[in-house]
């Protein structure tokens, strides 16, 4: 059976997605409403990665549904740091056919003085203009303060990620 994901963070982006689980279907893009996007999960490279948390009913996270395979989920799993750094939580998307429940990633460990890298935030905006997010959103993720990765290795394997969409 296959499981349905509310992707907010890099994993908006296809191709980085398909890296980690190459049979994931693209279903569509969803809002997940009354919650707030972060910045500030703890990364093991010192870096802060996404989070939603809840926020007033007027906040909306933008992000992509997709269908996982059962055999391929434990590898997205790992990828994410299920069980150190993200527990899955079952959220309520609005999509183009109505209201779907879907699991997310949540940061269990947060720090708000962290920043993402470039690297990261590029990936995070490439996903969201790959499936065409509101204009407005996609603004708010270029503005968000990022820090340069000093791994210079790991700063190009992303970044031409990034671009390759």
């Amino acid at each position: 059976m296959a499981h349905l994901n509310f992707a907010y963070g890099s994993n908006m982006l296809s191709t980085r997605l398909r890296q980690r689980v190459p049979g994931a279907r693209l279903v569509g893009t969803a809002t997940l409403r009354a919650h707030a996007l972060r910045w500030h999960k703890v990364a093991k490279d010192g870096s802060g990665k996404c989070d939603i948390v809840p926020a007033d009913p007027s906040s909306v996270v933008h992000g992509v549904l997709y269908e996982i395979p059962a055999q391929e989920k434990p590898h997205l799993d790992r990828a994410e740091g299920l069980g150190f750094g993200y527990e899955e939580k079952h959220v309520l998307v609005e999509c183009k056919d109505g209201m779907l429940k879907a699991t997310a990633y949540v940061a269990t460990h947060v720090d708000a003085s962290l920043l993402p890298f470039t690297w990261y935030r590029a990936l995070v905006i490439a996903g969201a203009v790959e499936h065409g997010l509101p204009i407005a959103y996609v603004d708010g993720l270029r503005a968000m303060d990022a820090k340069l990765d000093v791994d210079a290795h790991r700063h190009a394997h992303h970044m031409a990620l990034a671009a390759h969409r």
